[in-house]
């Protein structure tokens, strides 16, 4: 009698780093846009290299920032629900590599494969807490709180592996839209940060987990407006 054939083993991350069927990498520059707000939704990003931004534009013109993308991050997920077109724009931050999965091809992997889907599905739990989160984050701190613990995001503390001290290039205004403020309240606050030696300008913007500080405290700033 033959021998039944093993199953291979799959791998997740190799699935995620390497083209194939349902899938392709893509190359994008700062400033390039991933796919746009009204966009048809049929395929899943996969984030392997780089940062990126998911915003919304209303009706009157105004730009919000959702989320700030890192190395490791999948959007444009929604296609799996029945999202018939993109609602948001998914726009390059840095030099950006990013893995495009047909929705076929990202159905038929969560459906074979349950290590992928758990590490899908812990993909979603993050992002939903991390919604969760800033909601909180939103409602209750303070316009300086809010910007330390985005500051501290971008620069990856409190995430499983090494921190980076150093962040993408990310304009006032950008960081106004994510907290909900005003520029010149984002340039106050990050003046203030330099002056206390939270953080540094040195070939690019430097944090230091002293920022922490600004985060667990629980007074209010002076003249600071939610």
């Amino acid at each position: 009698m033959a021998k039944r054939q093993q199953r291979a083993i799959f791998d997740s991350q190799t699935f995620l780093s390497r083209v194939g069927a349902g899938k392709s990498s893509i190359g994008f520059r700062p400033n390039e846009t991933v796919f746009s707000q009204g966009d048809d939704a049929r395929e899943i990003f996969y984030l392997q290299q780089g940062k990126a931004k998911l915003t919304v534009l209303s009706k009157g013109g105004k730009e919000g920032v959702l989320a700030i993308l890192t190395d490791g991050d999948f959007f444009g997920e929604g296609c799996l629900n029945g999202e018939p077109r993109r609602m948001a724009t998914a726009t390059a931050m840095t030099d950006c590599t990013v893995m495009r999965i047909e929705k076929s091809a990202m159905i038929r992997v969560l459906h074979d494969e349950p290590d992928f889907a758990s590490l899908f599905i812990a993909h979603l739990l993050h992002r939903s807490g991390r919604i969760e989160a800033d909601l909180i984050d939103q409602l209750f701190n303070s316009s300086e709180k809010r910007l330390a613990r985005t500051l501290l995001l971008l620069a990856n503390f409190g995430k499983e592996g090494k921190p980076e001290p150093v962040i993408a290039k990310i304009s006032q205004e950008t960081l106004a839209e994510m907290i909900g403020t005003t520029r010149s309240r984002v340039s106050f606050f990050m003046n203030k940060f330099r002056r206390l030696g939270f953080i540094e300008y040195n070939g690019g913007l430097h944090i230091h987990s002293s920022l922490l500080n600004v985060v667990l405290r629980d007074e209010v700033s002076d003249n600071d407006p939610r």
